[in-house]
């Protein structure tokens, strides 16, 4: 049986496989689902394969690697895909974000681009948005969705240092503070993945 599962949850002190060789979105999932008393084994951890991301909207990507995770380790797997989605570049990079850091995954030249192709592009809207899927999967090829999303403006040039990814050209709505320059406990108040773990923990968990 397979398709998704809208009532299924995980048991408080359930172990899952975070489908994601990131230290930083480690560090982030298992500080957040603590709360939830779930135990996070990395991919990395597990010797996990990463699959390739052949979809083009984030649930699909996030899905791939969720269902991989998961009948490799018979375990319930836990993925996201995410994105920096700029207005100016018609929501570019998008679900192509990683892919703008090139096979070194080189964030400085990722966030040169983005600031290169705004420029590049002669509009003054400064609007961008964090946007996070996360996908739950079972081995039976059960899953569900959860997404967040957060709002705000690019900054350049970048600053903090502080948290991965495009975190520092990012700030959020209400602030002048870029991601970077927060820490994690305080960005997880605002940000896209904190929004979705707090929807997670909800839907998902008990």
């Amino acid at each position: 049986m397979s398709g998704q599962d809208c009532t299924r949850r995980l048991e408080h002190g359930s172990e899952i496989v975070l489908a994601s060789h990131n230290k930083g979105k480690l560090r982030e999932f298992s500080l957040l689902l603590a709360e939830g008393g779930i135990t996070v084994r990395s991919a990395a951890e597990l010797d996990l394969p990463e699959p390739e991301e052949t979809a083009t909207d984030f649930e699909g990507n996030a899905l791939i690697k969720a269902e991989a995770a998961a009948r490799a380790t018979g375990l319930p797997a836990l993925a996201d895909d995410s994105g920096f989605c700029v207005a100016a570049l018609d929501g570019s990079p998008g679900v192509y974000s990683a892919r703008w850091a090139g096979p070194q995954r080189d964030m400085a030249l990722a966030m040169n681009r983005v600031h290169e192709e705004m420029q590049a592009s002669g509009s003054v809207d400064g609007t961008a948005s964090f946007v996070v899927v996360l996908c739950l999967a079972w081995p039976d090829g059960m899953h569900r969705f959860v997404r967040g999303e957060c709002r705000g403006q690019v900054s350049w040039p970048p600053r903090g240092e502080h948290g991965h990814g495009y975190d520092p050209m990012f700030t959020p709505e209400g602030e002048s503070r870029t991601f970077a320059e927060m820490g994690e406990m305080e960005k997880n108040r605002f940000s896209h993945r904190g929004q979705a773990m707090e929807q997670f923990l909800k839907d998902c968990v008990g």
